[in-house]
Parts: C-alpha cells; sequence; structure tokens
C-alpha cells in the first residue's frame, strides 16, 4: 500500500508504504543546483526542510522507517551533499536525522524536453 501526502506530527510526507509489517515515510526533495559535477541541497534557506527531517527522526524512534529521497534533476553528477553554506541547519540536522536511522538516499534523472526519468544511485557524502 502506498499513500501519497500523508500527515504526521506538524508535517505532511510526500507518501507513507506498507510492505508487510514494515511501515515506511518517505519525504522527497528535488535538487537541481550543481557545482562541479557536486550537487547540493537546498538552494535556499528551508525551515520546512529542517522541520522534515526532525518529523522523520521523531518517526524512526516510533519505530517506523524513513526515507530521504534526493530526486536530482540531471544526470552524470559526482555525488550529492548538503549545501551547508546556503543552510547550514539542515546540513547538520541531515547528519543527526542518518544517525538516528533515516536513509539518505539521492538519484539522478534522465532529463528531455518532455520526460524527467529516475536514473542510477548518486552517492551520498555528509560532513
Amino acid at each position: 500500500m502506498v499513500k501519497p501526502e500523508v500527515k504526521y506530527g506538524s508535517s505532511r510526507f510526500d507518501f507513507y508504504v506498507e510492505v508487510g509489517e514494515r511501515k515506511i515515510f518517505v519525504e522527497v526533495k528535488g535538487v537541481t543546483l550543481e557545482e562541479s559535477g557536486v550537487v547540493m541541497f537546498p538552494d535556499a534557506p528551508t525551515e520546512r526542510g529542517v522541520k522534515h527531517l526532525n518529523e522523520l527522526i521523531r518517526c524512526t524512534k516510533e519505530g517506523y522507517e524513513a526515507h530521504v529521497v534526493f530526486v536530482v534533476q540531471m544526470s552524470n553528477v559526482r555525488y550529492f551533499t548538503s549545501n551547508n553554506k546556503m543552510h547550514p541547519a539542515f546540513g547538520e540536522t541531515l547528519v543527526a536525522a542518518k544517525k538516528a536511522g533515516v536513509t539518505i538516499i539521492a538519484l539522478d534523472c534522465v532529463v528531455t524536453e518532455n520526460t524527467l526519468e529516475i536514473g542510477n544511485s548518486v552517492p551520498v557524502k555528509l560532513s
């Protein structure tokens, strides 16, 4: 079962998934910022993004699985990282989320004039 736009705490996550006994929240973020093959999120300060990460941490503490998926809207990139210059609190919270058991995934895309298709995994490097 997959449900879109499910409320949890004071957030609304993109997806709630149940597979057998597994109960999973998934938040998806679009990534468009790239410098020298390194893709970063966010491209502007995002208190909402920090709130979502904190709620995902709470999910893991309450027995749910939690995933944040960064959809990189380009291909042939080196790796994904948080944009700590733009929003240090987001980067710190992303590291805390990983330590709490939130799965951090980055996926590139093949982008054409009319389509955007998920491609390959992108390495995630957090400081």
